[in-house]
């Protein structure tokens, strides 16, 4: 049966907000954090793709006058992303790792309630509930296709680790 994708997306986000809680209570081990973070960068890596690859450029096509809002949200995950792969070549251990996780957390978190406060409601009013159920298959395919792990050019891995280290 299909999903509304802005269901979908939302459960997504109600996911991916109940692991920042985890990694942000006190008593979370720098162990358990290492973990969460891995659980984290995939959950993102699989969301932005399934948003970039189809949610942003069909809502785009469908909706024009959204255009802004969609390019805006393309950057917001290209600041995500960048995180992630600084926090792919982080150990736990690492002096800045809890603070770039950190940081990571809060730019995803207004990301996300700008979507559902803002971008999702207009794409509701926009779309009809056929339309959004067949954005919903969509993405249901794309996310199988997903990558779990971001992909990092050699190039910006040396230029990273260098960064890091």
């Amino acid at each position: 049966m299909s999903q509304d994708a802005i269901v979908m997306l939302k459960a997504d986000h109600k996911e991916v907000r109940g692991i920042f809680r985890e990694f942000q209570k006190p008593s979370t081990t720098p162990a358990r954090r290492g973990r969460l973070v891995e659980q984290i960068i995939e959950l993102l890596t699989v969301h932005t793709y399934i948003e970039n690859e189809v949610m942003y450029p069909r809502v785009q096509a469908l909706l024009p006058e959204l255009e802004q809002d969609v390019l805006e949200s393309y950057e917001e995950h290209h600041v995500a992303d960048l995180l992630i792969m600084e926090l792919v070549a982080m150990s736990p251990s690492d002096e800045r790792f809890e603070a770039k996780a950190t940081v990571l957390i809060e730019n995803v978190t207004h990301h996300m309630e700008e979507e559902e406060q803002e971008w999702f409601p207009k794409v509701r009013e926009g779309l009809s509930r056929t339309q959004l159920r067949e954005l919903g298959d969509e993405l249901a395919a794309a996310r199988k296709r997903a990558p779990r792990r971001p992909e990092q050019p050699s190039a910006l891995k040396k230029t990273l680790d260098a960064v890091i280290s």
